[in-house]
């Protein structure tokens, strides 16, 4: 006869069981089972878990970015460095000996000089741009689309601020273009389709082989004596780049590292392509200024952080907010909480925290300093902005 074999009504818990050797009800099975692998751990492991894996979680969360870019140099190299050439300039120096001293010969008669940007909403800095190289300028060639890069409407500023550029009327060529509004697209194919479109105004606007062409984003000035040497001189490389003072929010704080996209080109047809990258090792040595985010109201700096094409930095929503932008433009310090995009370590430590401030308005652009009152938010000592 077999035996009665009693079964309990209620399951064990054969987990808890083995490990802890007690039972529990179904009302604690999940603490149970919590309680008896904590005890497999010592506090230490318990702290761990509780404490600094989430804590680590939060702080790649809100702090991933610095730590790739302090990071770079073990992911990226430094690009192959420029030839630099010296630039040779004073003003009472005859362009015959200008050209000489940079081992150029001078020609009969000047190259005609077209200077081509796509525009968004810099009109200040277009006004200094274009006062700047105007005595040196053949044709003035400007695009304006409806669209950002990043595919947000916005007003054919140029067109409603026109007026405002009389003075380059008779030689001016000007393009307006429908964006695309490609909502997740890429900003840069949005760029590049605007650099095409830019191209063909070029062609309308009469370029020829051997012309000069300045291409350079609308904050990237170059010095007129720059544009001067070049048109004049013979034998110049066909396609050089300009190193220019790289400055931040106005001329009171200068980057150390250098600024370069800006380049000058002896025409090709059929061959030359209005681009913004590197295209030759030629580099001139102090050819001008860029000014980066160096606008009158804090709404463009805003406009500006949501357009262009590097729209991904504004990782929260705070970074545009006014009063903290405004903070950020007195101190010197980055927009979007950036370590510096360096190569080397000592670079990325050397150039931490805010820029120092600058107390020199020397060798500045002309039309800036005979209008010191109009465009004061940009010179040393003048850091508040208007709302916009």
């Amino acid at each position: 006869m077999v035996p009665d074999i009693y079964y309990p009504s209620k399951k064990s818990d054969d987990f808890c069981e083995d490990v802890c050797g007690e039972q529990s009800t179904p009302g604690i099975v999940s603490m149970s089972r919590l309680r008896c692998m904590l005890r497999g751990l010592d506090l230490k492991a318990i702290v761990f878990l509780v404490v600094f894996v989430p804590l680590c979680i939060v702080g790649i969360y809100l702090h991933g970015q610095k730590i790739t870019y302090f990071l770079r140099p073990i992911w990226q190299s430094p690009p192959k460095p420029f030839i630099e050439l010296t630039h040779y300039y004073h003003e009472n120096v005859s362009m015959e000996n200008l050209c000489k001293q940079h081992g150029w010969g001078i020609r009969e008669y000047p190259r005609r000089v077209y200077d081509a940007v796509l525009f968004s909403n810099e009109v200040d800095m277009l006004t200094i741009r274009w006062k700047e190289l105007y005595p040196y300028i053949t044709q003035f060639v400007l695009l304006e689309s409806n669209s950002t890069f990043t595919g947000l409407p916005k007003p054919f500023t140029f067109a409603i601020n026109r007026d405002q550029f009389k003075f380059v009327e008779p030689r001016l060529t000007y393009g307006t273009i429908g964006g695309r509004f490609r909502k997740g697209e890429n900003p840069f194919v949005e760029e590049a389709y605007q650099r095409v479109a830019l191209d063909q105004l070029l062609r309308i606007a009469g370029i020829e082989d051997d012309d000069l062409l300045i291409m350079s984003d609308v904050d990237e000035i170059p010095s007129r004596h720059t544009i001067d040497l070049l048109r004049w001189c013979d034998d110049i490389p066909p396609i050089l780049h300009l190193h220019f003072r790289n400055y931040l929010y106005s001329f009171e704080f200068e980057l150390k590292h250098r600024s370069w996209r800006a380049s000058v080109h002896r025409y090709q047809s059929g061959k030359t392509r209005y681009v913004h990258y590197r295209q030759t090792d030629y580099l001139l040595a102090d050819s001008g200024w860029h000014c980066s985010f160096c606008f009158r109201h804090i709404s463009d700096f805003i406009f500006k952080m949501k357009a262009y094409s590097h729209t991904d930095r504004v990782r929260f929503l705070h970074y545009l907010n006014p009063r903290r932008i405004q903070d950020i433009i007195c101190e010197g310090s980055d927009l979007y909480d950036m370590l510096p995009e360096e190569y080397t370590f000592k670079d990325i430590i050397g150039n931490m925290g805010p820029l120092p401030h600058s107390y020199s308005a020397v060798h500045l652009p002309a039309h800036l300093l005979d209008n010191p009152e109009k465009y004061k938010y940009l010179l040393p000592g003048n850091c508040k902005r208007e709302s916009g």
